[in-house]
């Protein structure tokens, strides 16, 4: 009988008997053939691989099933070390046929995947770490030096989904410390013994330094597995969008699966308890990965079904914002997005006609829509539709007509968009126009005038004999002061010099004494408001008392301006006749331009012989 092994083999019986690397690599192999389901990365396989070789790899895996049952079957020491012996030759086969057989599925649908031969090489990986199962020397050693590459494999499978390729650094130094850890480490331990007999590599046992370098290995690997958990847990959260439902299942299979390895792993070192139990929980976890496999394979297979839903849909002529939805629905994507391209802005813009830039970032991708040869929208979704081009192909071209319409909608509110951006520059222009024009007023000709009204009353001081001449320069002086009340009133039209220097409420204030009937004020801020905004309250409650005593015949008004909500509110409330017309005077329309300018409202309540009641509210970011 074989001599039994040391208690540190444990893990290394584990994986190397089938038992734990059966279902890993069973894991790793599902990862694989579902994220080839789900974008898989490019590589050199263009064509197609012959019937032939399907059916040899086929039954070569069914071979290696068979020849890894009767090495469990006929050594004595793998029901000795692992527990029944027909339970972990079995579970072993399914995950190697398993494998096998969802690779070549994944290899026949995508051939420029690397996906599926990935998950072939994965499945006869599997079959060679159960030749530590056998009693011959050289089997013995190459299935024993393999034992400890499953449980790396996976991590490297996951982390490569869904595009076959490592992102960053980061990742490729951890894989490749990783590889080390279970490679190299694994050799180094075969040296030292306490493998049996068959071990070629044995140089110098060591029990103690055997042991001891076991832990380190075992730890090592775990640690891995852990860190490639918090690089899929930080990939799924920099994604930031719904993800698809099998996507979904199979993050959350790669994630529980990295759990139960570094748990396990973890156990066999600390010598925890029920470690047999969390073995058989671990076999399970892994055992979900095929599972994802065959539930993405299902999906794509539905979601081909939902086109011709969706056809039957867009024949009702959707309203543009339910597109997207229906188109979602077809691609089974919740996180798609719907963006029309405008040829006269050269820019890319959604329904409401705000541009959208093309995704840059790693996790969404994009397909261009092309209707009569011209460019016309794009779909920004998950990457995995990518490993689904002929769904994506009918999606699209069934959903041309009522992309065209979405487009004008899009294209008809971007150029809102731009109008009102140029409305808002025009005033904003004319704003500024205005305080220059009021500046070279009071600066100039007024203060010329002044000047003129100063030398005159000096003059009619040397002229105090000539009562005539004193009579004309007391007349000059008046027509003087006249032009000085008229310029006053000429600049604060063009704009109120004391709202930039005093605040809206003092402007008011001034207004309110003033005003050619008695005006109770009422102003509720906290503070200044943005000078735009103080200055368009200003005008509208000038405006409006301005209307208040020309036509109004009202013996009173009220002014109320508050804050609210983000929004200022300006109310003015008269007594007067009403029947206010907002539009057929210029007045009313124009503080309605510029209200509405500044993205707010402008109502007006004004029934006959009921006074009239005008409200602006005005965006304001708090």
């Amino acid at each position: 009988m074989e001599p039994r092994r040391s208690r540190s083999i444990l893990f290394d019986g584990l994986l190397a008997s089938g038992s734990r690397p059966a279902t890993g690599v069973g894991k790793e192999q599902a990862t694989i053939a579902s994220a080839a389901l789900a974008g898989g990365a490019e590589v050199g396989f263009a064509r197609r691989p012959a019937p032939a070789t399907i059916w040899f790899l086929a039954l070569a895996g069914c071979a290696a099933a068979a020849t890894a049952l009767t090495f469990a079957l006929t050594n004595e020491a793998i029901g000795a070390e692992l527990g029944e012996p027909l339970v972990i030759a079995l579970l072993n086969d399914w995950i190697t046929v398993s494998f096998v057989s969802c690779g070549l599925v994944a290899w026949w649908r995508r051939p420029e995947s690397r996906f599926g031969p990935l998950m072939i090489v994965a499945g006869f990986v599997n079959f060679l770490t159960t030749l530590s199962w056998t009693t011959s020397d050289v089997p013995f050693t190459i299935g024993q030096s393999l034992d400890l590459l499953a449980p790396v494999l996976f991590l490297h499978v996951f982390l490569a989904f869904p595009t076959g390729r490592l992102e960053n650094r980061f990742q490729r130094v951890l894989l490749a410390t990783a590889y080390a850890v279970a490679i190299g480490l694994e050799i180094v331990r075969m040296t030292l013994g306490g493998f049996g007999p068959h071990n070629l590599l044995e140089i110098s046992p060591n029990q103690g330094a055997q042991e001891a370098l076991t832990r380190v290995q075992l730890l090592g690997v775990a640690a891995c597995c852990l860190a490639g958990l918090g690089v899929l847990f930080a990939r799924r959260r920099r994604v930031g969008q719904p993800l698809r439902g099998s996507l979904a299942l199979l993050y959350d299979a790669f994630g529980l699966a990295l759990v139960m390895i570094a748990l396990l792993l973890g156990s066999l070192v600390f010598n925890g308890p029920a470690v047999a139990e969390i073995r058989w929980a671990t076999f399970v976890t892994l055992g979900l990965a095929p599972a994802a496999f065959l539930v993405g394979l299902l999906h794509s297979r539905l979601a081909r079904s939902a086109v011709g839903d969706l056809v039957v849909e867009l024949r009702g002529d959707p309203a543009p914002a339910e597109l997207r939805d229906a188109l979602a629905r077809a691609l089974r994507d919740p996180s798609l997005e719907l963006v029309y391209w405008l040829p006269e802005f050269r820019s890319y813009a959604d329904l409401d006609g705000r541009p959208v830039e093309r995704p840059s970032e790693e996790g969404r991708a994009t397909t261009q829509i092309d209707r009569n040869g011209e460019h016309v929208a794009a779909l920004l979704h998950d990457p995995a539709l990518e490993d689904e081009p002929e769904l994506l192909e009918a999606v699209t071209a069934a959903a041309g007509i009522a992309i065209d319409n979405g487009r004008l909608h899009a294209e008809l509110r971007a150029r809102l968009q731009e109008l009102r951006g140029s409305r808002v520059r025009v005033i904003e222009a004319g704003q500024k126009e205005r305080q220059r024009l009021e500046r070279d007023l009071h600066d100039g000709a007024q203060q010329r005038l002044i000047a003129l009204s100063l030398e005159l009353s000096r003059l009619e001081e040397r002229l105090e004999t000539d009562p005539d001449t004193r009579s004309r320069l007391d007349r000059a002086r008046g027509e003087i002061s006249k032009s000085l009340d008229e310029l006053r009133a000429v600049a604060r039209g063009i704009h109120p010099a004391v709202v930039s220097g005093h605040g809206l409420e003092v402007a008011l204030e001034q207004l309110a004494a003033r005003a050619p009937v008695p005006v109770r004020l009422s102003v509720a801020l906290e503070g200044r408001l943005p000078e735009h905004l103080e200055v368009a309250a200003f005008y509208l409650v000038s405006e409006s008392l301005t209307n208040i005593g020309k036509h109004a015949r009202a013996t009173s008004a009220t002014v109320e301006v508050a804050r609210a909500d983000g929004r200022v509110v300006v109310e003015v409330v008269d007594d007067g006749v009403g029947g206010a017309d907002t539009e057929r005077g210029t007045g009313l329309r124009g503080l309605a331009d510029r209200i509405e300018a500044l993205d707010g409202r402008l109502r007006v309540w004004s029934p006959v012989g009921g006074g009239t009641r005008l409200r602006a509210e005005i965006p304001c970011a708090s």
